[in-house]
């Protein structure tokens, strides 16, 4: 449809009131007499008729007014908003306030008008941030409301409606709150002067808005400020120039930040401000608030309060240690008053450290100063300097002639302590701001209140301590909270130290003082800086030092592992994990549902009050221990019992759509309706198995016992009780119902049933009946109910068994031998003598028609009742559907807010970004194979066995008669199918539809009568075995016609909007993109889903207009409809992607709440269902707030791919559950990780959205989110009694890519402001808790690896240099290294990940189980994965602090079964894992052979083994996790297309994939991007690979023992010559090799006798060994790759040179090399035989468990029928 086509698409001046039938988004609020069921409730012709209340207010001039306009549409004429724009807000005010209405406790008297009180909160709350805004600028608010009139109400939604419009409209400028506040704050003067009828002085007439006319809005005000961002993001060259060189949205947000936006930019906006030069156009940048600097000292800058902790308690440490040598402790030397005054030196070190801060903070931030000339920041840093170098030179003073008394006096006299008295005095007034803070973190209200009253002299007097900002104000929790996590932390931080000074500092004092007593002459080779001893010292202490700094990592993951497990025991996590478990809880279960899940009779106690808590706590403390026997309630209450059915068989519907049991299972798990005068609960089959068999056997014990005494042990249980009686009633209605009425033989029946009733009933049962012959009845009922459950049945077995029935009962079981007479008298014989002669029921036998389905379903039951067997219990068999009935059962149980109803309950939407992902699988993907032939639905059918089995047996109940119809009429099935089970868009919408449905359902269930509630359970009942395949059909729902019919469905549209941001929709609709066919398929089955996507138009002249559009499927019309089309500024992508994406579709979500969920999740109906009680939490205070986010937990469902996937699955599970947990509670630092959590929607939508989207920096959008609402004040929970499922990568490249995706983002997030500001305002310890769980876990992971470094470096220093061989031969010495190794090694194999794992597990499924997981998890090799992903962690964090080059990385969400080629893993890891593998290899081999240590080969094995094994795992990983990684046949193929792969010359067009060269320029691409600070770093790091040279060049024989350094310059001879020589032979063959091949042979030839001859000359005339060809090998190589590197940073000054060819050619040389090391293991690994099987095995375990085929996957050997 055309934009001139299109309904209304003319905007502005000649606005008409629109055609009934125009297109509507969820109610026609253009047309409220139109048959929608959301148009019954009042409250939405309240909120309208308030809309329509225009009243007296002067109409827009030029404008034709039409009377069915309204307050929106005056707004709109008056100040230029586009009418699609007007349209989406009215419907999003008017849904929005009847929802809030509808949410009132107690109605107000008429109905039909709108609640001021409503609209007044609902005001406040949207205006809540520009109304801080104003208070911070000591700006006074243009909200002005005097009287509460009408003519105020319609004020009130003047303002409301100018907000929405304003954010509405605003595009990318929804990133910038405050730009939004500065536009609403002007255009918000200028509504007020049209209101109040101000007349305009200059033109005489009265006063207009400055964006009056057509679309003026956009093009006046958001278009200006548009291109300003869009120029500065140019400046960015595609996010690769520096952070410091353009203005980030977050920049251009601050400028609205101080009170100078008014002067400069004025309103109308001054064009002509230089906040619209860019960047490229003004001499100096200018930010704003920040600048970011990439350097590794922002860690130090943001988190100074944990380093200056760190150093000071390492000094005093150190200084107690050093003396304590003496002492027998630490308590004994501090009583020393010598060491107390030594401690002292910690405040030089304090005020060194003060002045370094001052020092970063003057050099990260100088650019602030000069580009606005900000005195006061540029007096700061410069006092902060000169005031901290003071206080140096004042301790350094005082300490100096401190120790210059003690000194001269010989002991401590009176003139020293009193200089000690005063050193103490001035380190009083020192720690003085400390002591304020201090003081203050104990009362945080106070700080608080300082913080948020914007009072001049409380800015004053802060001025020093930090920089004014609007955010990261009032940001103490409460007193509670603050005793909670510093209980944590002091803990935490004492065990630290504790261990630090016994295990770390002390046993490193002695090997110290041994090594700077080494005399000078014992180096082997010329030490070049004097006092050459601290260098080896520095560096055996370097190791310690560095684990020193991160070991709070480790007990931060111990201790939060701990308390996390005490925190889900009390929340009841885990009690209910198995379905045996969740069988013995039952019956409470039900009452569960009916507590937690059903709104009752809105309690007139009144649950907010203590009361009402109190009476809620002991309910649920009866449910949960089963006091009171609740279920006792469900045989009394019929509807309970029927809305249980309802809600459980639902439940049990959804899960045989969904596959995951089967048709047998359903008749098992369902709850049947009331049938057949059934007296008792009649609960699920699966829990009645065996009871009536044990009900027997007990009645065969206590034959000869009297009624009660049998009964009573029947009935202590519950089920064993019920099963009995239901068993009796069944056959009793059964038998009747198989014989004619009018026959003797019913009468003879009716007649035996009321004796057995009156024996019962006088307690004579046991008397009048022989109990020893209800086995023999037991056997005989069973082969009668086996006849009637038969297909054809037959009438004369049927008579057969009735006979012999009617023989056993009247013969041997009337205990009282009665004669035939008195059998006749009893009625219990035919009156007719006749019929004795004859078969009794011969023709009495009436069986009902086949077609009564419900009669041959109870038949079914009976006998299931009858012979199940212990086999039952494993009901169901699928692991999903036990794993979900446990969680949502145990959830139950768990505290929960209390659920509304339906229309009570707050509105929802969901937004989901998808850009162009699977949708939904086609034929051909389903059915190609892939190199090893595996086809994805093969793989599918062999993973999920048992669910290929079910679909099967659906689709024959649904008419599938062939096989091969699964390809033709039933392929749309199988396509969704498939689809359901990998990573797809129709998957998560399947999932988020289980809300719309549940709803559905909640709200039948809210005013559902008695007669409704018998009804829905009997048509449930009916229908439950033709339950529809296709979930998304709602027709096919099983109780859709019955129940959810006008009032429910209008109720749940009003309530929730799902809403996918599909970004190039309108693209993929025009290239026929089977996407958009697949897209249009899910808005046509989900009536609640609706599509963003941005529409580019063409204008001609390469001109584009972009529109935000959202369409939907009417249902009526049959085809997809446009309803509504906001024209944007400019193209939408300017900054990252998905939060752009996000952003530009959030204007079209809906109610109080969103949650945002990913593409690659998926949600349960059952979990659906307590999504009222969830959303209940926003009016919870948690501490001194409510929430703004609320977090819930997620299931990973991608573990049972293979090992790989379990490993990942289960690091992901600890941290999305236990690490989540312990941060909301007791930590408080909860952030925003990704999905699924649930946002206060109006909280974020006036903050700047749910994400931030500025290039590069804001590559990890979701954390941001968690940043800014923290920053902000928000609050953020945590909830485990609801869950969503979550898909993760389970191939190893794929794990490797996301991995690097989320430490290059937590490199960015280390420059951010949002980090430095946490970092600085929130207390000490939630800083610490903040820290560690954010950036802090990535730099110590990389201290981590880096600690292996230092050690291995450090080591080789003193082994080559010959002191290890004098100072550190004593074994017992290195004892001291031993503390520190084995840290580092627990954190390298993972356990400190695996102690959350292993203790989450415990909680959840039981200590047993989780030992087992664990140990499982170490054979399979878990270790190897977790130290592989520690070095990819550590590569691309370090590298994006250093040089940048972070990105978005797709890591694709397939199933990955297919082997990777050698050369895409070395294109892989090459530079992360393979060198650094091969570097710290040929160390560990060198130490091997210069080390005294390397004799002993126990010590040298418990040196180096963590290091041999890092060293493995990063080689190996790859291959060990690789399918078919050790298959000698491909391992040949991968070799071959490796040296193709290298020698590929290839154009320029070619790929990474294709080409080497290609590649290795890739690879040094964030080389160009790097400041000079990264090149100068880069080039030091690279220094090290000269040492090699340096170190062995002494130890060859050519050397002959020489110390001299001349040695070491004569070495460079050697590469000198060897570079000579490749450069002859590369000429000779570029000039030639093609042509004259002769010449090229005779260089050769020349060369190698030259080189020869060399040998020779060398052997014969200096002290040369042949074995210093190999050693000259180890040392020269390194020499070589650091040259390399060196010249790829010094690449823009040696290209153009004729240098740079030999620099690529060397390069490629080193890459064969490297590749040729790396493949020589796989290559034997995958001779040995064996190995490959082994490797399969370890790969597919958790596969193999399951009695999978993974062998046919892995080998493509297919059987036959498949």
């Amino acid at each position: 449809m055309s934009l001139t086509d299109r309904p209304g698409a003319q905007s502005g001046s000649n606005r008409t009131a629109p055609p009934e039938d125009e297109p509507y988004n969820i109610i026609p609020v253009h047309n409220l007499l139109a048959d929608h069921p959301s148009l019954r409730f009042p409250e939405v012709r309240a909120a309208a008729a308030a809309l329509r209340n225009v009243g007296d207010l002067p109409k827009p001039p030029g404008v034709q007014w039409h009377p069915t306009l309204d307050l929106l549409d005056w707004l709109g004429l008056f100040f230029g908003f586009q009418r699609d724009n007007v349209k989406n807000q009215r419907e999003h005010i008017i849904l929005h306030l009847a929802n809030k209405q509808m949410r009132l406790s107690s109605p107000q008297d008429n109905i039909d008008v709108l609640d001021p009180g409503i609209l007044r909160s609902f005001l406040r709350k949207l205006l809540k941030n520009y109304t801080n805004w104003c208070s911070y600028l000591r700006e006074k608010s243009n909200i002005w409301s005097s009287s509460r009139s009408a003519s105020d109400q319609r004020r009130d939604l003047l303002y409301a409606g100018l907000y929405l419009l304003i954010w509405g409209e605003a595009a990318n400028l929804r990133f910038m709150p405050e730009c939004i506040c500065y536009i609403f704050h002007n255009m918000a003067m200028e509504l007020n002067r049209i209101l109040e009828g101000y007349i305009d002085r200059n033109a005489g007439q009265p006063a207009m808005p400055s964006t009056f006319g057509e679309n003026a809005f956009l093009n006046c005000v958001v278009k200006p400020i548009y291109n300003t961002i869009k120029a500065e993001v140019e400046c960015s060259k595609n996010g690769t120039a520096p952070h410091a060189a353009w203005r980030n949205y977050d920049d251009l947000n601050e400028y609205f930040w101080r009170r100078r936006c008014f002067h400069e930019l004025k309103w109308p906006m001054d064009v002509g401000c230089k906040f619209f030069v860019d960047s490229s156009k003004s001499k100096r940048v200018r930010k704003t608030g920040f600048v970011e600097r990439r350097s590794f000292w922002n860690l130090y800058r943001s988190f100074d309060r944990l380093w200056v902790m760190h150093f000071l308690f390492l000094q005093a440490a150190i200084l107690v240690a050093w003396e304590g040598e003496v002492y027998p402790g630490p308590g004994e030397a501090l009583k020393n008053k010598d060491v107390q005054v030594k401690i002292l030196a910690v405040f030089i070190t304090w005020s060194g450290l003060r002045f370094l801060t001052a020092l970063l903070d003057a050099w990260i931030q100088h650019s602030l100063v000069v580009s606005f000339a900000k005195l006061g920041l540029g007096i700061r840093m410069l006092l902060k300097a000169i005031v901290a170098v003071a206080w140096f030179v004042i301790f350094t003073l005082l300490y100096t002639k401190i120790w210059e008394r003690r000194k001269n006096d010989q002991t401590w006299s009176a003139e020293a302590n009193r200089l000690v008295f005063l050193y103490l005095q001035v380190a009083f007034v020192f720690v003085l701001p400390e002591l304020l803070s201090m003081a203050l973190f104990v009362l945080p209200w106070i700080r608080n209140f300082f913080e948020m009253t914007d009072w001049k002299v409380f800015y004053l007097m802060s001025w020093w301590f930090q920089r004014k900002s609007f955010v990261g104000r009032g940001m103490r929790e409460g007193l509670v909270d603050n005793v909670r996590y510093t209980l944590f932390w002091a803990a935490v931080l004492a065990t630290k130290f504790a261990f630090s000074y016994f295990m770390q500092i002390q046993p490193m004092i002695r090997p110290t003082k041994q090594l700077l007593e080494l005399k000078e002459e014992e180096y082997e080779w010329d030490e070049i800086f004097r006092g050459r001893n601290k260098i080896a010292v520095g560096l055996l202490w370097l190791p310690v030092v560095l684990i020193y700094l991160m070991d709070i990592q480790i007990w931060y993951s111990i201790y939060s592992s701990f308390v996390g497990v005490t925190v889900g025991l009390f929340q009841h996590i885990g009690e209910i994990r198995t379905i045996q478990q969740l069988r013995l809880r039952f019956q409470f279960f039900a009452s569960a549902i009916q507590f937690n899940l059903m709104p009752e009779e809105q309690l007139l106690n009144g649950r907010g009050s203590f009361r009402g808590k109190f009476i809620d706590a002991i309910h649920r403390f009866k449910l949960r221990y089963g006091f009171g026997k609740p279920y006792k309630k469900l045989e009394s209450n019929q509807s309970q019992a029927h809305r249980f059915a309802q809600i459980w068989n639902e439940i049990i519907t959804i899960f045989r759509e969904e596959d995951v049991i089967s048709d047998l299972e359903v008749e098992l798990l369902e709850s049947p309706p009331n049938a057949w005068n059934i007296r008792v609960v009649r609960w699920p089959c699966f829990l009645l198995c065996n009871e009536m068999l044990l009900a027997l056997s007990q009645a065969k014990a206590l034959v000869d016992a009297p009624d009660k005494w049998i009964w009573n042990r029947i009935c202590k249980n519950e089920y064993r009780r019920c099963a009995v009686i239901e068993a009796y009633d069944s056959i009793k209605h059964m038998m009747l119902a198989i014989l004619d009425v009018q026959s003797e033989e019913h009468s003879i029946l009716t007649a035996l049933f009321q004796e057995i009733n009156h024996s019962i009933e006088i307690e004579k049962f046991s008397k009048s009946f022989n109990m020893n012959v209800l086995p023999q009845i037991h056997i005989k009922l069973i082969k009668l109910l086996q006849i009637l459950t038969k297909h054809k049945k037959d009438a004369n077995q049927v008579v057969n068994s009735l006979q012999a029935l009617y023989e056993v009962v009247v013969r041997e079981f009337i205990k009282d031998e009665r004669t035939i007479e008195q059998l006749r008298e009893d009625g219990l014989a035919p009156r007719d003598p006749a019929a004795m002669a004859g078969l009794l029921f011969g023709k009495a036998v009436k069986l009902p028609d086949p077609s009564d389905e419900k009669f041959y379903r109870q038949v079914r039951r009976l006998l299931t009742i009858l012979t199940s067997r212990d086999s039952i219990q494993n009901i169901p068999t699928n692991i999903e559907a036990r794993r979900r009935l446990a969680f949502f059962s145990n959830s139950l149980f768990m505290n929960m807010p209390h659920a509304p109803q339906v229309e009570k309950m707050m509105a929802f939407s969901v937004l989901t970004p998808y850009y162009n992902e699977e949708v939904l699988y086609s034929k051909e993907q389903l059915v190609t194979e892939n190199e090893d032939g595996i086809s994805i639905l093969y793989y599918l059918q062999t993973i999920y066995v048992d669910e290929w089995k079910n679909f099967i047996e659906r689709m024959r109940r649904e008419g599938m008669v062939k096989d091969n119809e699964i390809w033709t009429t039933k392929l749309k099935e199988l396509r969704l199918w498939a689809s359901y089970r990998g990573q797809t868009l129709s998957r998560t919408v399947r999932g988020m539809m289980y809300y719309f449905r549940a709803l559905k359902l909640l709200a039948f269930l809210d005013s559902a009568s008695e007669m409704d509630l018998k009804e829905g359970a009997r048509e449930l009942g009916s229908t439950a075995r033709d339950v529809g395949s296709d979930s998304f059909d709602p027709e096919r729902s099983p109780s859709q016609g019955l129940l959810f019919q006008g009032h429910e469905q209008g109720t749940s549209l009003m309530k929730f909007t799902y809403v996918i941001a599909c970004q190039i929709y309108g693209a993929q609709k025009a290239k026929n993109d089977p996407h958009a066919v697949e897209i249009l398929y899910l808005m046509k089955h989900n009536e609640a889903v609706r599509v963003a996507y941005v529409d580019e138009v063409s204008m001609g002249r390469d001109e584009k207009e972009y529109y935000s559009v959202l369409v939907k499927y009417d249902q009526k019309l049959q085809q997809e409809v446009e309803i509504y089309r906001v024209k944007l500024p400019g193209p939408l992508k300017i900054g990252e992607g998905k939060p752009e994406n996000q952003n530009h579709a959030l204007i079209f979500t809906r109610g109080d709440a969103v949650q945002t969920i990913d593409m690659n999740q998926d949600s349960y109906f059952e979990e659906a269902l307590k999504i009222r009680n969830l959303l209940e939490e926003y009016g919870v205070n948690y501490g001194i707030r409510k929430p703004t986010i609320l977090g819930i937990r997620e299931h990973i469902f991608t573990g049972s791919v293979s090992s790989l996937a379990w490993f990942m699955s289960a690091q992901e599970t600890s941290f999305v559950t236990l690490g989540q947990r312990v941060l909301a509670n007791p930590l408080k630092i909860r952030l925003h990780y990704g999905h699924p959590d649930i946002f206060d929607r109006f909280w974020f939508l006036t903050r700047g959205g749910l994400s931030k989207a500025s290039r590069v920096i804001n590559i990890s959008e979701d954390i941001f989110a968690g940043f800014n609402c923290t920053l902000r004040g928000g609050n953020v929970t945590h909830h485990e009694y609801i869950q969503v499922g979550k898909g993760r990568d389970v191939g190893l490249n794929q794990i490797s890519m996301f991995e690097a995706k989320v430490a290059s983002g937590n490199g960015e997030q280390v420059l951010s402001r949002d980090v430095y500001r946490l970092g600085h305002r929130l207390d000490f310890f939630r800083m610490l808790s903040f820290f560690y769980t954010t950036v802090g876990f990535f730099f110590n992971t990389m201290m981590v690896i880096l600690t292996v470094y230092a050690f291995l470096w450090g080591r080789l220093y003193l082994a080559l240099s010959g002191v290890e061989n004098d100072a550190l031969a004593d074994s017992n010495t290195n004892k001291a290294l031993g503390a520190i190794l084995n840290q580092q090694f627990i954190i390298q194999l993972g356990l400190f990940t695996a102690l959350p794992m292993i203790l989450e597990n415990s909680l959840e499924h039981g200590f047993l189980e989780a030992c087992w997981n664990f140990l499982t998890m170490q054979l399979l090799l878990s270790s190897v994965f977790y130290t592989f992903s520690m070095g990819t962690r550590t590569h691309f964090f370090g590298r994006t602090v250093l040089h940048g080059g972070a990105k978005y990385r797709a890591t694709g969400r397939g199933f990955v079964v297919q082997h990777k080629s050698f050369s895409e893993n070395y294109r892989l890891y090459a530079r992360s894992h393979f060198i650094k593998a091969i570097e710290l290899g040929l160390i560990l081999t060198i130490y091997a052979s210069y080390s005294p240590l390397a004799k002993d080969t126990f010590v040298y094995i418990a040196m180096t083994i963590s290091s041999w094994f890092l060293v493995l795992s990063w080689i190996m990983a790859p291959f060990v996790f690789n399918p078919s990684g050790f298959d000698w046949l491909k391992t040949v193929y991968d070799f071959d297309e490796f040296m193709n792969w290298i020698w590929y010359r290839g154009s320029v067009f070619a790929k990474a994939e294709q080409s080497w060269e290609r590649w290795w320029y890739e690879e040094q691409e964030h080389l160009r991007t790097t400041g000079p600070w990264g090149r100068r770093v880069e080039i030091l790091l690279d220094l090290r690979f000269f040492f090699f040279q340096y170190g062995m060049v002494y130890h060859l024989g050519i050397a002959d023992h020489s110390t001299s350094l001349v040695v070491y310059f004569l070495s460079w001879i050697y590469i000198f010559v060897a570079f000579g020589i490749y450069l002859v032979i590369l000429y000779a063959w570029d000039k030639y090799a093609a042509k004259e091949h002769i010449y090229f042979r005779l260089v050769q030839f020349i060369v190698i006798n030259l080189g020869l001859l060399l040998i020779v000359g060398l052997l014969k005339f200096t002290a040369f060994k042949f074995s210093d060809l190999l050693t000259s090998l180890l040392a020269f190589l390194p020499t070589g790759w650091g040259l390399l590197l060196i010249a790829q940073v010094l690449r823009p000054f040696l290209q153009s040179t004729w240098l740079w060819p030999s620099v690529v050619y060397a390069a490629r040389a080193y890459d064969i090399m490297f590749g040729v090391i790396v493949m020589t293991p796989v290559a034997f690994l995958s001779w040995m035989p064996g190995f490959q099987s082994m490797q399969t095995r370890i790969l597919f375990n958790e596969a193999f468990s399951r009695g999978l085929r993974i062998f046919q996957i892995v080998t493509g050997v297919k059987s036959g029928h498949s």
